[in-house]
């Protein structure tokens, strides 16, 4: 139960600071002259959205195909 319990605790605690991180780094309004460097985010969370929404909806309809049959 420790382990299962330390698993959930790190994908939480991973998923809390890289969405901190982007947050905290957002991209300025205007470049200026003086940064080459563009910075990114570290993960794409328009991509995680659309793949979260379509696993739900899956776990949704599986869930709801379940409750007919019972």
């Amino acid at each position: 139960m420790r382990v299962f319990l330390g698993i959930c605790l790190g994908i939480v605690l991973t998923v809390g600071f890289a969405f901190v991180y982007d947050a905290s780094t957002s991209r300025p309004s205007e470049p200026t002259a003086q940064t080459n460097v563009e910075q990114k985010p570290m993960v794409n969370w328009d991509v995680v959205t659309r793949n979260w929404q379509g696993w739900s909806s899956g776990v949704r309809n599986t869930w709801g195909k379940l409750a007919e049959k019972l």
